[in-house]
Formats: C-alpha cells, sequence, structure tokens
C-alpha cells in the first residue's frame, strides 16, 4: 500500500492515560502521557517536534474532547475515528498495539473520521443537549405531580387538560400551602375553565395531609427552578444563534419544527452542512434514520439501523409524532406508512423525510413548499379510480366516469 501521510500519529485514548505512537518512514517511537493537562501539554510538544501533520484518536465518551481542544489550537490536523471501523486483530490487543495500528491506518490514508463540529458548534450542541435534558426532568416532575394527587384523592389531571397551565399551576401551589376548601381552590379557574367550576369542586374534594403537602412545595419549587434555567438557556442559545436566524426561520418553516426543534437540528448538523455531507443520503445515514444494510450469499438479513446521532434521531422522531394529524404532505406520509407499517416506523420514515427537507433547504437557501396532503392521491390517480371503479362494481353497481370540466 502506499504511503500517504509521511508523518503520522496514533492515539489510543482512556480516561486516564493516552497511548501514543509516532510512525514515519525511519520507525516507530511509542510513549504513554497522563490526561492530566500538564501532560497533554507534553504530548503536544512531543508531537511538533516529531513534525507529525495528521493525529488520529480512538476514544470512547468524551474523553477526547481535551486532546481535540489543543490540537485544534495549534492547527494540527486530527481525526476522531469510530473503532469499528479500525479494528485490531483479535488475541493481539494492547493499548501500544492499537497506537501502532492506527497510526499505520492513518498513514496508508484508510481511516474515516468521525464528524467533528468547530468549538462553537460543540459549545452550542452542549448547550441545547443539557436544555433538552432540563426540559425531560420538568416533565417527569410534572408527572411526578400526578401521583402525588392520586395518593391524595385528588382528580385535576381529570378536569384539566393541561396540569402545567397557570389555572392548575395556583391550584397546587394553594395546596402545598395549606388550603383546602374545594370552593376556594375552583375559584383560581381563569378563562374556559371558569364553565367547570363544579367538576373542580369535585375534583379538588380529597384527603390531603401534610405528606402531600410536603411533597407539592418541594416539587413545585423544583419545576420553578428549572423552568428558570430553560428560560436562561433559551436566551443564551438564542445569542449564539442570532447569526443563523435565516437558517432558523428556513427549518421553522418545516411542519413540527418549532424554534426550540430548528435551533437542535443546527447545533447537532451545523450551518455548513453541504460542505460536511456530500448529499442529504449522507446526512440521513449519519443521523442513522435510513435502514442497515446486511446481505450475505444473496440472503437478507435484519435491517436494523445502525447507532447514529441519538439527539438528532430522538429529536426528530418527536416531531414526526407531532404531525401525524396534519393536514399536509408530512401528515399523509405519516398516515400512509403507518397503515401499513405501524406508527413506529411510520415515525422514523417521516424523520427520514424532515431531514432530507432540512438538507436541502439548509443548502439551497430556500424555505419550505408543502407539496399538499394530496399529494400522494396526485400520483396514484388512476389506480384509485380503478381501485374504486372495481370496488363499486363488486357490489352490485353500473358506474360511469367522465373528467370534470
Amino acid at each position: 500500500m502506499d504511503v500517504i501521510i509521511e508523518r503520522a500519529c496514533g492515539l489510543d485514548v482512556h480516561k486516564d492515560n493516552i497511548t501514543a505512537c509516532i510512525m514515519t518512514s525511519e520507525g516507530k517511537e511509542v510513549q504513554t502521557f497522563s490526561t492530566k493537562t500538564i501532560f497533554l501539554l507534553k504530548l503536544l510538544d512531543w508531537i511538533k517536534e516529531n513534525n507529525c501533520t495528521h493525529v488520529a484518536m480512538e476514544s470512547t465518551s468524551v474523553y477526547w474532547k481535551p486532546i481535540v481542544n489543543l490540537l485544534e489550537s495549534e492547527g494540527i490536523e486530527f481525526l476522531v475515528v469510530n473503532a469499528q471501523h479500525m479494528k485490531a486483530l483479535p488475541g493481539r490487543k494492547t493499548d501500544v498495539k492499537d497506537a501502532e495500528w492506527i497510526a499505520q491506518l492513518l498513514r496508508h490514508g484508510l481511516l474515516k473520521a468521525s464528524f467533528i463540529p468547530n468549538r462553537n458548534q460543540r459549545e452550542l450542541r452542549e448547550l441545547v443537549r443539557y436544555r433538552r435534558s432540563i426540559i425531560e426532568e420538568r416533565a417527569r416532575q410534572l408527572n411526578r405531580i400526578q401521583k402525588v394527587l392520586e395518593g391524595a384523592n385528588i382528580k385535576l389531571g381529570s378536569v384539566v387538560s393541561d396540569i402545567k397551565g397557570v389555572s392548575s399551576l395556583d391550584m397546587l401551589r394553594a395546596i402545598s400551602h395549606g388550603e383546602d376548601d374545594p370552593e376556594k381552590l375552583a375559584n383560581f379557574a381563569r378563562g374556559t375553565l371558569k364553565k367547570k367550576k363544579e367538576e373542580l369542586e369535585l375534583a379538588l374534594r380529597g384527603y390531603i395531609q401534610q405528606h402531600q403537602r410536603l411533597m407539592l412545595k418541594t416539587i413545585l419549587t423544583h419545576i420553578d427552578f428549572l423552568t428558570n434555567q430553560i428560560e436562561m438557556l433559551d436566551q443564551e442559545v438564542a445569542n449564539r444563534v442570532s447569526s443563523y436566524k435565516e437558517d432558523v426561520e428556513r427549518l421553522d418553516s418545516i411542519p413540527g419544527i418549532a424554534t426550540r426543534m430548528a435551533e437542535q437540528i443546527l447545533s447537532e448538523i451545523g450551518t455548513d452542512v453541504g460542505n460536511q455531507f456530500p448529499t442529504a443520503a449522507h446526512l440521513c445515514s449519519w443521523a442513522a434514520l435510513v435502514p442497515g444494510h446486511n446481505e450475505s450469499a444473496g440472503k437478507r438479513k435484519s435491517s436494523k439501523s445502525k447507532k447514529g446521532n441519538k439527539y438528532l434521531k430522538s429529536a426528530l422522531t418527536e416531531a414526526a409524532q407531532s404531525v401525524r394529524g396534519s393536514k399536509n404532505y408530512l401528515g399523509a406520509l405519516y398516515r400512509r406508512t403507518a397503515g401499513r407499517k405501524g406508527k413506529s416506523k411510520a415515525a422514523i420514515v417521516v424523520a427520514h423525510a424532515m431531514l432530507r427537507i432540512a438538507y436541502y433547504l439548509l443548502t439551497r437557501k430556500e424555505m419550505y413548499v408543502d407539496l399538499g396532503e394530496d399529494y400522494f392521491d396526485k400520483q396514484r390517480q388512476e389506480s384509485i379510480v380503478r381501485h374504486s371503479v372495481r370496488r363499486l362494481e363488486n357490489l352490485g353497481y353500473s358506474v360511469s366516469i367522465t373528467e370534470a370540466s
């Protein structure tokens, strides 16, 4: 095999130590470094002293981040590679062998780098992912309120549509502070909920003990704290994506995708998506929104999708679920697929379509134009007519069809 890179360095990265191998035409040199910052700087100096132009590393979890930050600041080209792409020979597994194998593959240009965005996008991605985890935690706390209320024989959730609404939270805070008169609690109702005062009084009549009051007060305090944190993160994320406002608006034009979801998509795939992913198919494959390929001897085996970007996949799947009743192209696609393959696969199909649409909107700098709920019907118009006529004739009717003028 031809040597593509003359001076290459391979790193096998772990939590507490790094095994490094520099391979050149003169030979190889192996050293082990601690992951503390002072030793990482020594590793960087050692790489520069040997005039290494490329560094490749295999790492699990987030242990690659400190090294990438240093290499990025020095302008040294790096690759973070998937361990599955470069397995060493079985029976000869050591950290030194791994580092040598990485350096050898790098020299011959046989490594495929994982997508590592620039530092600004990595920070934005970290913020958005953390915001999502806090939103999920707040949802768990709201579910916990339901359990506490059930323990007190209070059926508030059976009357109000949203237990985190203003009226509901006012009632819950009053309960946590000692109020147990159903009539007074029902008076906190606002808007259309006032029409349900009698139902509210019945639902709010229970057996509230000091334990339930303490639980409600603690949970509501936690929810208020989480809400403040989410608002703070919303502002920080909005400031960081302010220079990409047009891209956010383009993604926001897709049904099922609101501003927060658009920010999450941008944080995961970046704004320069056309250079990072040659086609929309590459992007969907990276996000694991396509079936797996597993065929041998002419037999197709399990087509379970591979592991991809779980944050992007889960967010798009959630967005796909929200359009299942919509009167548009994506809603029609969901219902059409769900009838044949089930709701879970329909969500993946629509998520795949959303990501393809996002790719084209970002690369072409266009706004979303819906194809219409009747898109699939128009494509199969002749087939639908024949099928409908056949069904009517089987029921004993004589059918003649003329086109409307």
